[in-house]
């Protein structure tokens, strides 16, 4: 809940509340979407569905200059907002294993959560599997824990690291983003299935 906490404006159990809410709502909007089906979740990586994209770069793009623009107008102290501590191994690593269970489950933790929800069995499969994953990370930790804690960075942001300005990386987000969309029309168009709608 970012902020909320820090500024004692509320108690505890009505942020979580509200945690708890917002994640209906996001579960929703992944349903909403497609994102409960792993045909259309593996499009993205053959080519011919690029929903996943298009939604998470608009999605990321939203919150970024929602977050921008309330530090702007000081409606929002960034200085107190979260940023996750960076281990780059592990960034690595995890990203590698995250992949490969995207690709060959046809789900990412959130979009199985939110596929369960709505009684797919894969989902249940993919959700059962991450958790057993968890625990047997958290029962064998000290073996990865040398790897886990290797290259530690801090908490830092992308534009701290590059030296440029919050807002010059937005527009960079956005060029990049712009540029994604149409190379996702472009993959459409070359790998599109004009059947998948009835295979969802």
């Amino acid at each position: 809940m970012g902020p909320l906490i820090p500024l004692n404006e509320i108690s505890n159990e009505i942020n979580f509340l509200i945690a708890f809410l917002i994640g209906l709502g996001f579960g929703f909007a992944l349903e909403q979407a497609g994102f409960s089906s792993s045909r259309k979740l593996a499009g993205m990586f053959y080519g011919y569905d690029t929903t996943v994209l298009k939604v998470f770069f608009t999605a990321a793009i939203t919150a970024m200059l929602g977050l921008l623009f309330l530090n702007y107008f000081e409606l929002m102290d960034m200085s107190i907002v979260y940023v996750n501590e960076y281990y780059s191994w592990s960034a690595i690593v995890g990203g590698v294993i995250m992949g490969a269970g995207f690709i060959i489950g046809g789900f990412c933790p959130g979009t199985s959560v939110s596929a369960a929800a709505i009684g797919k069995i894969d989902a249940w499969w993919f959700l059962g599997g991450s958790l057993l994953g968890i625990l047997l990370f958290g029962e064998t930790f000290p073996l990865w824990e040398t790897l886990y804690m290797a290259d530690y960075l801090g908490p830092i942001k992308l534009s701290t690291s590059l030296g440029i300005s919050d807002g010059l990386l937005a527009l960079f987000v956005i060029a990049a983003a712009v540029m994604m969309f149409w190379l996702g029309e472009m993959a459409e168009k070359r790998f599109g299935r004009p059947d998948i709608s009835k295979e969802l």
